[in-house]
């Protein structure tokens, strides 16, 4: 199934593009609704834009898959579902360091 979203989402065909806008589409919902459900009930950060969270996910996923693709399927892709979920979640800094604001 990844080998098909990706083959077709970055190529333009109109026979396949409103199937590849629709399952990108009810996976977007799927990642609003858990937003939504983990700021209701505390797990998640309140003060996110959720549209900007959506893409950042859309875009991990998708540059997991082409990296995949790109190493000839040398190792499972599934295998890359734990780190990503985690990266997601916990993200990448350290919680309590306050950010240094240096650019």
């Amino acid at each position: 199934m990844a080998v098909v979203y990706q083959s077709f989402a970055h190529h333009r065909n109109a026979l396949v593009e409103g199937n590849i806008r629709e399952m990108s589409k009810m996976y977007l919902d799927i990642v609003s609704e858990i937003l939504e459900l983990g700021q209701q009930e505390g797990s998640m950060r309140k003060d996110m834009y959720v549209g900007l969270v959506k893409r950042f996910i859309l875009g991990a996923v998708e540059s997991t898959i082409n990296n995949w693709l790109l190493s000839r399927k040398e190792y499972d892709l599934a295998s890359m579902a734990e780190p990503l979920i985690d990266l997601f979640i916990r993200g990448i800094g350290v919680p309590g360091t306050p950010p240094q604001n240096k650019v």
